[in-house]
């Protein structure tokens, strides 16, 4: 049997629409939430001591939706961020460059297992929870797919070696998903097994649109073989997500919902920011009703509080759904969100395949380029040339 089947429409643009879908394409108001409809968050690491409750209020320094763009939300200057991220010639450019190296270790604690285990350690005694990523994807060696899924068994043994709790997010693609399904199932099955095995929750990531239906398909395939101790992710700007939504809620499955950070066409995706702000808020409030425990994957903090806010309103207890944030972006947000009793998840990449990630973090947060320059700066010889705030 292979591991995903192409049978509900063939293009990526075909949405499943389960019972309970609206015309036109959005979700249905959510009804009550229904108690005991989560599976719970997984256990906090034992770590340093938290405040929660604490007095301190959430402060969203921006409000929903917002009437005007920032510079660092223009299309345009996402779109070339974007670009740069395909562009095999800058890529070998800027990866030999210290100083680009440097930048990405905001990002990205390292190649290795080993640093990757240490980020997550420090983020446990933070209080923080963590899934970790190796970096990669649209992967079409064999021998590369295979030195992939080594990379995911050695994680997941050298997380259990250290008494830590952590879950791990890894692509279809990355697999061999693009090899053939035969190989998929047999690369990916001594993961899941051993994620099984360790108690590791395993998340596949969402790529592109043009593979928004193998992926959900892929993942469906495995649900329906029994394993279900699996997620996946949603993207709110792709205009077919509230079908999505739908059919992971039938299913009973887990959903990080987030964004999206792929350069898409304007035929597939919401492009203008205060749209993708408006589906995000929508589809969030739908899956904190009537989901499994989902993931709010974002750093906006109109969406943060819109979350709050919704929560608070319908009575969903903080152990119902969690945040997550990308590694070493916003580390006050985190720590605001944990003092407030949130559970927070950082999404912690490791691996040489950082150039990519690093330039669609940028087109996320262009503003993140000026601080990781200013930071890099700061922290050098010159440093003291830098103007004094």
């Amino acid at each position: 049997m292979g591991v995903h089947r192409i049978g509900r429409g063939g293009t990526c643009g075909d949405a499943y629409t389960g019972s309970g879908q609206q015309p036109g394409g959005g979700p249905p108001r959510p009804g009550p939430a229904s108690p005991g409809a989560c599976e719970g968050p997984p256990r906090r690491s034992a770590g340093k001591a938290l405040r929660i409750g604490s007095s301190r209020g959430f402060r969203p320094s921006v409000g929903l939706p917002r009437p005007f763009l920032s510079p660092t939300e223009s299309p345009m200057l996402r779109k070339g961020f974007l670009e740069l991220a395909g562009s095999d010639g800058v890529r070998r450019i800027l990866t030999g460059t210290p100083v680009t190296r440097a930048m990405s270790q905001r990002f990205v604690p390292g190649e290795r297992v080993e640093d990757v285990v240490a980020a997550i350690r420090t983020a446990a005694d933070s209080g923080l929870a963590a899934t970790a990523n190796y970096l990669g994807e649209a992967v079409r060696s064999p021998d590369d797919a295979r030195a992939a899924a080594g990379v995911y068994l050695d994680l997941l043994q050298a997380v259990e070696d250290e008494g830590l709790q952590t879950h791990a997010s890894l692509k279809f693609t990355q697999m061999g998903q693009d090899i053939s399904d035969a190989f998929l199932e047999e690369n990916l099955t001594p993961v899941l097994e051993r994620a099984r095995a360790t108690g590791t929750f395993l998340r596949f990531d969402m790529e592109s649109s043009a593979y928004t239906t193998r992926t959900l398909d892929a993942f469906e395939s495995l649900w329906n073989r029994g394993w279900r101790e699996i997620g996946v992710v949603l993207q709110a700007y792709l205009k077919r997500t509230a079908g999505d939504v739908r059919r992971m809620i039938d299913l009973g499955a887990r959903v990080r919902l987030c964004k999206g950070a792929y350069a898409e066409s304007p035929d597939v995706a919401y492009t203008e920011m205060p749209r993708i702000r408006r589906n995000f808020v929508e589809l969030m409030e739908w899956l904190m009703a009537d989901g499994v425990y989902p993931a709010i994957a974002t750093h906006d903090e109109s969406l943060i509080s819109a979350a709050r806010e919704f929560a608070d309103r319908r009575g969903i207890g903080r152990d119902r759904f969690e945040f997550q944030l990308l590694y070493g972006v916003r580390r006050d947000l985190q720590v605001q969100l944990i003092e407030e009793g949130y559970t927070v998840r950082v999404y912690v990449p490791f691996g040489d395949q950082w150039y990519p990630y690093l330039m669609r973090r940028l087109a996320e947060r262009p503003e993140n380029l000026a601080f990781m320059v200013e930071s890099l700066v700061k922290e050098s010889p010159l440093g003291f040339l830098w103007p004094r705030r």
